[in-house]
């Protein structure tokens, strides 16, 4: 795990609706008002809820790649005391897997997001998730506020 923590899975779960062990993010080393970069290594957990027949596919990364989004909005509506809005991936755009697996990757997940434009619940981010130095999928979520 990394000791780099800056903010742990209890507090994130006090940040976005993800309860339980579908709280797929371990901590969050950086943010700042425009980005977030996150940890975990629940992937390589037999219990993860995304995984089938102890398998998980790449696809998911996207998952975590949201779970970080809604982490960085809840941290800037806290920033000035608000509650984020929920919200619901709305598009992928541009995404691009790298490996066909994420369950059988030894090193800790690195979750990046960077939000390109948008306000308080619609926005979209351009993200990333590695392992190591090696990348292992990006793409661009979009975020849109739930009716």
């Amino acid at each position: 795990m990394s000791d780099r923590i800056l903010i742990n899975k209890a507090e994130i779960r006090t940040l976005i609706p993800h309860s339980g062990l579908m709280c797929l993010l371990d901590g969050v080393t950086q943010w700042n008002n425009e980005s977030i970069t996150c940890v975990s290594n629940t992937h390589r957990d037999p219990t993860n809820p995304l995984s089938r027949d102890g398998l998980l596919s790449a696809i998911h990364a996207f998952e975590y790649a949201a779970q970080a989004i809604a982490v960085h909005g809840g941290l800037r509506a806290r920033s000035v005391g608000l509650t984020a809005p929920p919200g619901y991936l709305a598009a992928l755009r541009d995404a691009d897997l790298r490996v066909m697996r994420l369950d059988d990757i030894a090193s800790e997940l690195k979750i990046w997001a960077h939000r390109l434009f948008g306000d308080t619940g619609n926005s979209v981010y351009e993200c990333r998730v590695s392992a190591g130095d090696s990348l292992l999928a990006d793409g661009r979520i979009t975020i849109m506020l739930r009716a």
